[in-house]
């Protein structure tokens, strides 16, 4: 799919590495923060991207090391629709191979950047409570809590931000990821788990769930939380698993 696609080299790529694994990140990357982030404060632009650099490559970062456990080397790329971690091929005679993942270690790899970003927001509210401050939290849809502000006795109005802002993303966009639309992590275990189950139509069927799925949280996304961005995301995603359907089957 174009959207999750590698985007090519450029020289104004941002290169450098994380225990040993390349990260890149793509010039198009910080205009889409920006741009998403554009809520009329220039205070608080710089610290929403930052929080968007640091919460996606904690993500990505989990799949890295994800691979990694699996003898598999990757390499992270940021880009204008988030991120990608990419398995490099190894040694192998006198050529190369991608290494053979079953189907429980790729649902391990997919699960492993969200549960990177729920980790960190842990963490994060851990730290809050541990200084002495508090975090104020409403109930979506009756059962998930998601934090609208955290405070801490010290840093003011930025650090409040920072943290708020750092723990919304890991967790709503978190759960997000989850969601079994195709090539999100949710719509990965979801095709693994199908497959598993039923060899001959496990794809055909991850698919429809794809565009049903998809379908949902993109009326979700426009009609509960007014996110042009997710209706079209979702929207699109959705086609594209369609598209899929009519194409390989």
């Amino acid at each position: 799919m174009l959207l999750f696609q590698q985007p090519p080299p450029t020289r104004y790529d941002l290169r450098f590495s994380i225990a040993g694994i390349p990260v890149r990140v793509h010039p198009l990357f910080w205009l889409i923060a920006v741009l998403f982030g554009s809520s009329g404060d220039l205070l608080l632009l710089p610290i929403w991207v930052l929080v968007i650099f640091v919460s996606i490559l904690v993500h990505e970062l989990g799949h890295a090391l994800a691979f990694r456990r699996y003898g598999q080397r990757s390499q992270i790329v940021l880009h204008f629709a988030g991120g990608l971690t990419i398995p490099e091929p190894v040694s192998w005679g006198s050529g190369y191979a991608n290494v053979g993942l079953t189907a429980n270690q790729q649902i391990f790899i997919s699960l492993s950047g969200p549960g990177a970003g729920f980790l960190s927001a842990a963490l994060v509210l851990a730290l809050v409570l541990v200084v002495g401050g508090t975090v104020n939290t409403v109930m979506l849809l009756g059962f998930i809590p998601l934090p609208l502000d955290a405070v801490v006795p010290f840093g003011g109005r930025i650090l409040a931000a920072f943290l708020t802002m750092l723990l919304w993303v890991n967790i709503f966009w978190g759960l997000i990821n989850l969601m079994p639309v195709y090539p999100l992590d949710g719509g990965s275990v979801a095709r693994n788990v199908f497959v598993q189950v039923d060899p001959i139509d496990g794809v055909r069927k991850s698919l429809w769930l794809s565009v049903i799925a998809g379908g949902i949280v993109a009326l979700v996304g426009l009609l509960f939380f007014r996110s042009i961005f997710m209706a079209l995301l979702f929207g699109l995603l959705a086609f594209q698993s369609y598209q899929s359907l009519q194409h390989r089957f």
